[in-house]
This record gives C-alpha cells, sequence and structure tokens, in this order.
C-alpha cells in the first residue's frame, strides 16, 4: 500500500510516540503476557487485555521456509489433536505481538489450529519501532502483497502437515490484515474469511497492486466484513461501493456480508488499546465463529 493510503489511516490508530508512562505499562504488560507489543502500540489499557491460558494446547513459535526465507509464526492448537480446522491469523500493522498470540490461543481453545506468521519479518521487526508513521515508512509500506501471499501459502502447507485438515482452512485478520483477508480469499486455499475493518481502497502500486474492492468479483471464498461506523480511516461509502462489486461478482462474493457497528471505531477488537468496544468486539467473534461454521471450516 502507498504510504500516502497509510497515512491516511493513522487518523484511526493510536497516538504514535510512546510515552514514559506508556512504556511502564508495556513493560509490565509483556512481563504479564509473555510475549512484546510493539511500542507504536502505546497507550496500553492493561485492565481491558484478555489473557489466554496456553494450558491444554500446544502453543508458541514455529518457522517454515518460503523462497529460502525461514518465515517466523505464532501457532496454537489443541493438544495432540489432529485433523484440526486451521485458521490462519493476519497481523495489525504492528506485527505479531501479544494480542495477536492471544488470538490465536482463542481460537485454538475452540477447536482449531491458528497460526499467525510474522508477514513483515524480511522488512523489519514492528516491536522495534516508536512511531507509527516510520514504521509505516520503512517497514510496512515496504510488504509486496505477493510475498504475503506466498507466506500464506507456506503457512496452510506447515499447518497441514501438522495435523491441520487440508480441507477445512480459514482466515481472518485485522486492520492492514482485515485487508489482507480479502485478498486472500480471492487467492488461497480457504472456504471463508473474516476482514476485521481492513481497507477496502486505495492506490495501486508495485507492491499493492491490487485492492479488495478490485477483487470483489472474483472471491473464491466468501468474507465477512465486520466495521465500524465511526472508523475515520474506512469511510462508510467505501464499504457500500464494495458491497455493490460483491452483489456482481462470484457466487462466493455473493454471499459475502458485511457487520457495521455504528458506534465503534478502528481496531473495535483490539483489547489491549483504547478503542477497544467490549460489544462489537464479543458481537463480531461470534459471528466470526459462526461464520467459519457455516462455511464449513468448522
Amino acid at each position: 500500500m502507498p504510504f500516502d493510503d497509510l497515512r491516511a489511516d493513522v487518523h484511526s490508530l493510536l497516538p504514535g510516540r510512546i510515552t514514559e508512562a506508556g512504556a511502564t505499562r508495556r513493560t509490565a504488560l509483556q512481563a504479564a503476557l509473555g510475549l512484546g507489543y510493539a511500542a507504536a502500540a502505546a497507550p496500553l489499557m492493561a485492565q481491558t487485555a484478555i489473557v489466554t491460558p496456553a494450558d491444554g494446547l500446544d502453543a508458541g513459535t514455529v518457522h517454515y521456509e518460503v523462497n529460502g526465507f525461514k518465515v517466523p509464526a505464532y501457532r496454537a492448537a489443541p493438544a495432540g489433536k489432529t485433523g484440526l480446522p486451521v485458521v490462519l491469523v493476519v497481523q495489525e500493522i504492528f506485527g505479531v505481538h501479544t494480542y495477536i498470540a492471544d488470538v490465536c490461543r482463542r481460537l485454538a481453545r475452540a477447536g482449531y489450529l491458528a497460526i499467525a506468521p510474522e508477514l513483515y519479518a524480511r522488512q523489519g521487526d514492528p516491536a522495534q519501532y516508536s512511531d507509527i508513521a516510520k514504521l509505516m515508512a520503512e517497514v510496512v509500506s515496504k510488504v509486496p502483497d505477493a510475498q504475503v501471499m506466498a507466506d500464506l501459502d507456506g503457512a496452510v502447507q506447515w499447518a497441514t502437515a501438522h495435523g491441520g485438515d487440508a480441507a477445512r482452512v480459514g482466515i481472518t485478520g485485522f486492520c492492514w490484515g482485515g485487508r489482507i483477508a480479502w485478498l486472500y480469499a480471492a487467492h488461497g486455499p480457504v472456504k471463508a474469511a473474516v476482514a476485521w475493518y481492513g481497507r477496502l481502497v486505495g492506490s495501486p502500486s508495485a507492491v499493492t497492486p491490487k485492492h479488495p474492492v478490485e477483487i470483489a468479483p472474483i472471491l473464491k471464498a466468501p468474507v465477512l466484513g465486520l466495521y465500524g461506523g465511526q472508523d475515520g480511516g474506512i469511510p462508510l461509502d467505501t464499504v457500500d461501493k464494495m458491497k455493490a462489486d460483491l452483489v456482481q461478482g462470484s457466487a462466493a462474493a455473493k454471499a459475502s456480508e458485511f457487520v457495521v457497528y455504528p458506534e465503534a471505531s478502528h481496531a473495535f477488537h483490539a483489547d489491549y488499546r483504547p478503542s477497544y468496544r467490549p460489544g462489537p468486539a464479543e458481537d463480531g467473534w461470534k459471528r466470526a465463529l459462526a461464520w467459519f461454521k457455516t462455511h464449513g471450516v468448522a
């Protein structure tokens, strides 16, 4: 995505410079939860951050190879089980940190093998950045969609070789990852996708040649889009444009749906951030699990 398009999302994100108090909260959460947050994700809300235990799960970091590069990923699955449905979990702009790992554990407790690849691993480490604009310019804007699609393909291959069912694969993504969930629903071997507040439109570039609104007619899997009515970075007219294109498309496109929460803003599911809204987050989660079940992933 071009930097100008990324910068447009800043209004929906958190303050770009971590404060001393924010650093203290981040350190405390790291100690409590076991994984770090990107510094740019501050301020952190310890009182709302959800902690899902890993007991009874196989959980932790794994690696798999794509085009000679070892991609790190966090995975969680019910311990000792095989033939599991698979869900790819795609990170926010802040990378695979505590919140994304916890989403994987939540899915594992629901019976899935969940895997979250570190999709910026070749370009940089989000945890080293304290400024959102710098993170976007130096890392996020340099991540090609083609690389992301290949790394997600590799995650599917790893998961299905380690207890996952290749016939039951889904994807979900948040913010930056919400856009990717739409794209992968047109590219990859998934039966269903859930996109949380992912941008739908943008200017084409060498690294991001197409955006969800352009691939809407050729979706291979139905997508549930979960969006906030107060999201300053994703105007509702772009949601309307996407809806109009979906009804002109494939069977999967026609089966796709949107749910817009009128009072929610961007990142309403991110329980570690001030944007968190428990009602929409919990409702969206229930809808996501139901979507996967309805479309044959569960």
